[in-house]
């Protein structure tokens, strides 16, 4: 079984692409030979900054014959039908056969298709791919109608099988496949022939080229820590620019140079973010933490070991950072003299939305909100308030616009040299967190509570607009503040009810569109401090607009009237609160309610949470409260697991639609309590003492919140349930009897349902 080795040699593959053209090369090679017949043992891809490679070995020589019976019209059918049957299989009708079928007598085609030598198949398969291949970009060069990411300059393709090598027969646009290769661009650009992919890495390492992309990483991290640990110092950890950098180079050469004095008061931030971005540095701190050299890696050796190449860097490096000093030192000159709100006063000229108005109003209504969560979350609302209005500030500093990866960053250096503190400077670089999966929740309060009213706000404004999340498309990462706001409550174990933000969020925002729009009113008869909008319509059962001069507010509402609280000439303007509607708040309040609880259904998911086990917790009162809820799920997981749980279960299950299906049938509610001086049997009157235990355990459990221990009453239910069915029947001939324990299933419904919707929970 032969081994196949494919390379595509090229100019320079942009780093960011090398992995997944790679991955593409073999899953769109591999799958297109398996479904011609041709399996295999094993394949790897490869990518440096020239070349793409693929390796399969164990491949079939050939692909195997292939027979197939296909059935065909009826005998007697029209002689076009039979034409058409022929011409698909491309048999005569002599080479058909006749069978008899339950319509009658049926033609039926034996086909045979002939295996084809692996050499015709992957020259096929390889032409196919290349002249499709998923580039994010592609060019055409020379004559050729053949584009690929940049000029493509040869191809190995060779089967080599017992020490022997064949070429394939493939020729793309006078591109021909061979067996010659080239090494590195500089140092070994002599081409060479290969016989396999053991030949083809050694070779090409003796041409100063490392195929492995893990290698390359491997080298790179290796060298550069090495010359670190000799200076007494040590690199910043970046898996990122460590993957960039190693598609930037086929024979890594780590060099190692010192930032000048002049700039090593900047912020380690700058000086990070601007050697990774504009150089592909790596930042190397001392044991202070200081960031003081800098790691380069180069494409190849020199005689002067490397001293003009960093020589070169180190006088880029120093113009990029004496720029960046420039900002820095420009951006503290203005916040000594305007302070944080003077530095962020453009911002009233930046949009945020078209909908939603500028960053600045943004801002104003972010901080009325981070004020009233303030309290929930342990902090000061006059500091939660300040914080939030300067945590966008540094989105108009100079050293933003320049980097904008250290926004909140830089706000952080700005409020402190503005003699802000108390956890303020600390909400500027906080308020973003979570950016991902991986990242740190905030946890200092004033930051918490900034954050939540950020993402809060965020939610409520696109949600008013109608530009929620549709399908896998979330322009305005959506999901990632539910999610943002999920994780830094249950993380921080902090007690706040969504509704009440939401809907908090949601009024502000009405009230500043209806004043962008300048709404008019009008006083109504007999009413001096009431006031109607100039005019409204009625759009559908639920839907209201009410229109100004030209501009529409559009809002969700049971109640047509919109009463404005303010007094005033007739069709002056609007200059006070609205007092809105409870239901246009409550609609859309639960709306986004619902749109939390499904990124929480995925979070608690990840994290071990069954699915019934959610949906049995979101169903219960305070659902809006996701600590609560997640406490609840938690510990009725943990319940479940147990013996006593999933047998509870059942009997919960058995009482429950004994009780349902009796309700349903005889038209009433059972739920008036069952006196146990009716009870006749001994496991009967052991149920009822067992209910009197579990609930006068259940209610004191629940209203503290310790749900285990709700749930350890309800696990002494589980014996006298069992016994009760085995030895009782509920629907019994006496109607006095029948409904008393009905009314006794009630009861054993209503304390399981006390903590929990157990009908949620499925079978095991």
């Amino acid at each position: 079984m032969p081994d196949l080795l494919i390379e595509l040699f090229s100019e320079e593959i942009p780093a960011k692409m090398q992995a997944r053209a790679a991955d593409d090369l073999k899953h769109l090679m591999t799958d297109a030979l398996v479904e011609a017949g041709l399996t295999y043992e094993s394949a790897g891809a490869f990518a440096t900054p020239r070349r793409l490679t693929l390796s399969v070995e164990g491949l079939l020589a050939e692909s195997p014959t292939v027979r197939e019976e296909r059935k065909g019209p009826r005998t007697d059918a029209p002689e076009k039908a039979l034409e058409g049957f022929l011409r698909s299989t491309g048999l005569t009708k002599d080479q058909l056969e006749a069978r008899d079928d339950k319509k009658g007598q049926v033609w039926f085609a034996k086909i045979e298709k002939p295996g084809r030598p692996a050499s015709d198949i992957i020259a096929e398969t390889l032409e196919s791919t290349l002249r499709n291949f998923p580039w994010p970009k592609s060019m055409r060069w020379g004559k050729g109608a053949l584009r690929w990411v940049r000029p493509l300059q040869s191809i190995v393709c060779i089967l080599s099988e017992n020490g022997e090598t064949d070429i394939v027969d493939l020729d793309i646009d006078g591109l021909v496949a061979s067996d010659m290769t080239s090494g590195h661009r500089f140092m070994a650009p002599m081409r060479f022939s290969v016989t396999s992919l053991e030949d083809y890495a050694s070779k090409l390492k003796n041409a100063h080229v490392i195929l492995s992309t893990q290698e390359r990483m491997e080298t790179i991290w290796h060298d550069a820590t090495q010359a670190a640990f000799a200076n007494g110092l040590d690199v910043v950890e970046d898996k990122g620019l460590l993957a960039e950098v190693a598609g930037l180079v086929e024979w890594p050469v780590v060099l190692m140079g010192a930032i000048a004095e002049d700039f090593l008061d900047l912020p380690a931030e700058v000086l990070q973010t601007s050697m990774k971005e504009h150089q592909k540095f790596f930042s190397v701190k001392d044991k202070q933490g200081r960031i003081t050299h800098f790691i380069t890696v180069a494409n190849v050796e020199t005689d002067d070991h490397g001293a003009s190449i960093l020589a070169g860097n180190q006088k880029v490096l120093s113009a990029r950072l004496a720029d960046a000093k420039f900002f820095w030192e420009n951006d503290l000159r203005k916040v000594a003299q305007i302070g944080m709100t003077g530095l962020g006063e453009p911002l009233a000229h930046v949009t945020f939305h078209n909908k939603l108005g500028t960053v600045a109003e943004k801002v104003d209504r972010v901080a009325v909100l981070a004020r009233e969560i303030a309290p929930l979350v342990g902090a000061k609302p006059d500091l939660a308030e300040e914080a939030a209005r300067i945590v966008k500030a540094d989105l108009a500093s100079e050293m933003v616009y320049e980097f904008p990866e250290l926004q909140g960053t830089m706000g952080k250096y700005y409020a402190q040299a503005a003699g802000h503190d108390d956890g303020v400077p600390e909400a500027c670089e906080e308020h973003y967190q979570p950016l991902g999966p991986s990242d740190d929740v905030p946890t200092h309060p004033i930051s918490v509570a900034v954050a939540l009213a950020e993402k809060g706000e965020t939610l409520a404004g696109f949600w008013l607009i109608n530009l929620q999340p549709t399908g896998s498309k979330d322009p305005f990462a959506l999901r990632r503040a539910a999610l943002g706001a999920i994780r830094t409550v249950i993380e921080n174990g902090m007690r706040i009810h969504f509704l009440e933000v939401f809907g908090s969020a949601l009024k502000q925002l009405t009230l500043a569109r209806a004043r962008s729009r300048n709404l008019r009113y009008r006083t109504p008869a007999g009413s001096e401090n009431s006031w109607h909008l100039t005019s409204f319509y009625e759009k559908s059962s639920n839907r209201v607009e009410y229109r100004g001069d030209a501009e529409v507010l559009s809002f969700v509402s049971q109640n047509a009237t919109v009463l404005i609280q303010t007094s005033g000439d007739d069709g002056a303007d609007i200059t006070e609160d609205i007092a809105l509607p409870i239901d246009f708040v409550s609609i859309y309040a639960s709306d986004l309610l619902t749109f939390l609880h499904d990124r929480l259904k995925v979070y608690l998911r990840d994290r071990g949470i069954r699915h019934d086990v959610i949906d049995a917790a979101l169903a219960m009162p305070g659902s809006d409260d996701l600590t609560l809820l997640v406490n609840r799920a938690t510990a009725l997981q943990t319940f479940l697991a147990t013996d006593d749980g999933e047998n509870l279960i059942q009997g919960f299950k058995r009482a429950h639609n004994i009780l349902r299906q009796a309700e349903e049938k005889d038209g009433v509610e059972y739920s008036f309590g069952p006196d146990p001086k009716l009870a006749d049997t001994p496991e009967e009157k052991a149920l009822f003492t067992a209910l009197d235990t579990a609930e006068a355990a259940i209610a004191p459990a629940m209203e503290a919140e310790n749900f285990a221990a709700a749930m350890s009453a309800l696990a002494g239910l589980r014996t006298p349930i069992d016994a009760f069915f085995e030895t009782v029947q509920v629907n019994d001939d006496s109607p006095i009897l029948r409904r008393n324990r009905l009314n006794l299933l009630h009861r054993i419904s209503a304390a399981c349902l006390a903590v929990a919707d157990l009908t949620r929970i499925e079978a095991s």
